[in-house]
């Protein structure tokens, strides 16, 4: 879709931000994505007006994506935002050590901490939007069926000037920015009778760190799901849904720092650190905290899982929270760094809120 000039999109657009729906929302109101949405309020540089005298107008960016991130830092503090289709992970901080090898990419900050896959990326954009806190900006990443892949939010003492001469530096106004219609589906896993269940318990059981695990579960052709089944009572332990509230509450009144892994095909984000502010808002899990914020549908947990990985650094523990598609929603681990061991608190806590769980399930 190329809008013109006076195209009604922009109009229906404006009046259901006006209404408080997000911009993910308010395109799926108007049947595009939230890329395509965005791209229809592109314009050529900074200084060039909105059409019609939108609220929203977007700077197309070139394809340096590690480039871009890399200079972030000059903008000093930001929010960084990842989500997927029932997540949404908020990071306050400064983008600190960015850098790629191929089409994969890293940032290493104390506060933003991410996994990038380019691959994925497709369109940028520096957005601006008008509304009753004065103009926001942005810049937002779109992979090429328009769903976001990263978004980074400026706040009050972000330096704005040199967020200025930074999309300056990367605008590429005839950046291509045309979406595929519909995001990929999840294929679907191999029948259980098809996978070496013997060979993938062994395998599992050599591991010397976890980053070896998505190589596993490819080696073998199973499912991260799968395997959480496949392995059940030897490496994992199904857990109810309600086992990430009883996490939470459990992290911020014992104080156990945590681990907050949310991501998407094109970016992982992660929180290191305490949750403190637990606040569930109807269907919605919220971490309410100063630097970091969490919004998890509770609604959508389909399975979650204790899992065990054997490293070099002893065992590692985590729960994953998965959607009714098999996608992950959520992991959460505790706080560590590579060399360390497990915190003995964390592990006694995830085992504590699964056993829990199935204390619930056989008095019931």
């Amino acid at each position: 879709m190329t809008p013109t000039p006076t195209d009604p999109l922009r109009t229906s657009f404006a009046a259901l931000r006006a209404e408080g729906l997000r911009a993910r929302d308010a395109a799926a109101r108007l049947g595009l994505s939230e890329g395509a949405l965005v791209a229809a309020h592109a314009v050529p540089s900074l200084t060039a007006p909105a059409h019609d005298g939108a609220a929203l107008a977007a700077v197309p960016l070139g394809d340096d994506w590690i480039g871009l991130l890399q200079q972030l830092e000059q903008v000093g503090p930001v929010m960084a935002l990842t989500r997927n289709e029932h997540v949404v992970h908020e990071k306050i901080g400064v983008y600190r050590q960015a850098s790629a090898q191929g089409q994969v990419g890293l940032v290493l900050g104390k506060e933003i901490d991410l996994r990038l896959f380019f691959s994925r990326w497709h369109a940028g954009f520096h957005v601006t939007e008008s509304g009753p806190r004065g103009v926001q900006h942005s810049l937002q990443f779109f992979d090429r069926h328009g769903q976001a892949v990263h978004k980074v939010h400026a706040r009050s003492d972000t330096d704005l000037a040199a967020l200025t001469a930074l999309v300056a530096r990367h605008a590429r106004p005839s950046a291509a920015t045309a979406f595929s219609a519909a995001p990929e589906t999840t294929g679907a896993d191999r029948p259980d009778t098809e996978i070496d269940a013997l060979g993938l318990g062994e395998a599992w059981a050599a591991m010397r760190d976890t980053h070896e695990f998505f190589a596993l579960l490819k080696r073998f052709g199973a499912g991260r799901l799968q395997a959480m089944r496949l392995m059940e009572g030897i490496h994992t332990r199904r857990a109810d849904a309600a086992t990430t509230a009883r996490l939470l509450h459990g992290a911020s009144e014992q104080g156990v720092p945590i681990m907050v892994f949310v991501g998407n095909p094109g970016c992982i984000q992660i929180h290191t650190g305490p949750v403190q502010r637990i606040e569930p808002m109807g269907p919605w899990l919220n971490v309410l905290d100063r630097d970091f914020n969490l919004h998890l549908r509770s609604d959508a947990i389909h399975e979650t899982w204790l899992v065990s990985k054997p490293t070099d650094d002893g065992v590692v523990t985590s729960i994953e929270v998965f959607d009714r598609h098999g996608d992950v929603m959520a992991m959460f681990f505790g706080a560590r760094k590579p060399g360390q061991s497990e915190l003995p608190a964390w592990r006694h806590l995830a085992s504590e809120v699964c056993t829990s769980a199935r204390s619930h399930r056989e008095a019931a």
